[in-house]
This record gives structure tokens, C-alpha cells and sequence, in this order.
């Protein structure tokens, strides 16, 4: 199996409000941008769909090596978040249906085709990629109306 190494971000101006999101997906030396955005969106929301985008751009199954820095994400897979939210129905422990659900019901399907490695980056840091990806996504926020 390739191994790919993605790093996603994504961005929002206001909380629920005009929102970006930007993946930089790197292979045996290449590296492909991928971006968007939504007029009316959430930074959780931005984030899931950076990494899903990402995911689903992979042409075959794949090792991925997927940098984060959003624990809403990285905790949903790397602690059983998600799989408790589906054996309850998608309902939280909260007994409030999850957010996101149908973000998080493509990332499920895409976690199952890929091996993914759920990376944790921390946020504005001194991390090249991450800090790249980041301008890529509010770039990519500015470009919505």
C-alpha cells in the first residue's frame, strides 16, 4: 500500500460564519492542494471536510499519515468517539444528537478504506505544513462572498 501523508485545516471568520478548509497531500516527492469553503459554516465543520476531502481524493486504498490539529477530529477515531456515537444511535453521551453526522457517517466509510494514522499537530506552531495549510484554508474562506 502507498503511503500518503495529508495535512488538513480549516478555517472559519465568525462562528457560525463564512468558513474555509484546505488539505496538502504529499507522495513520493509530489504534493497536491486541495481547497474550498462555504458561505455559512462552522470551524468543526470546515475541519471534518478538509479531511474528508483529502480522503476521498485518494484514487486507491492508502497508509495515510493525516496531520490534525483539531482534537474534535483526531479524538473522534483515536478514542472511539465515533464508534460510540454509532452503536448509540448517533446520539451522544449528552443524549444530544451528534453534529456533523453527515460528515462524520463519509469520514467513517473513508477510515475504513484507507489505514489511517490520525496525527496531532499543534495549531499555529512552528510546523511548515501545518502553517501552510492554514493560510491555504483562509485563503480559500476569503474567496466565499
Amino acid at each position: 500500500m502507498k503511503t500518503v501523508t495529508i495535512y488538513t485545516d480549516g478555517s472559519c471568520e465568525d462562528n457560525p460564519g463564512r468558513g474555509g478548509w484546505a488539505a496538502i497531500l504529499k507522495y513520493n516527492g509530489k504534493e497536491r492542494i486541495i481547497s474550498g469553503g462555504e458561505p455559512e459554516t462552522t470551524n468543526n465543520r470546515m475541519e471534518l471536510t478538509a479531511a474528508l476531502k483529502a480522503l476521498q481524493a485518494l484514487k486507491r486504498p492508502c497508509t495515510v499519515k493525516l496531520h490534525t490539529d483539531s482534537q474534535y477530529l483526531r479524538h473522534a477515531f483515536i478514542n472511539n468517539w465515533i464508534r460510540k456515537w454509532q452503536s448509540n444511535g448517533w446520539i451522544t453521551s449528552n443524549r444530544q444528537p451528534v453534529k456533523n453526522q453527515d460528515l462524520w457517517k463519509e469520514l467513517w466509510k473513508q477510515n475504513q478504506i484507507h489505514d489511517v494514522q490520525w496525527i496531532k499537530v499543534k495549531a499555529h506552531a512552528n510546523n511548515k505544513l501545518n502553517n501552510r495549510v492554514d493560510q491555504l484554508a483562509v485563503k480559500a474562506r476569503n474567496r466565499i462572498l
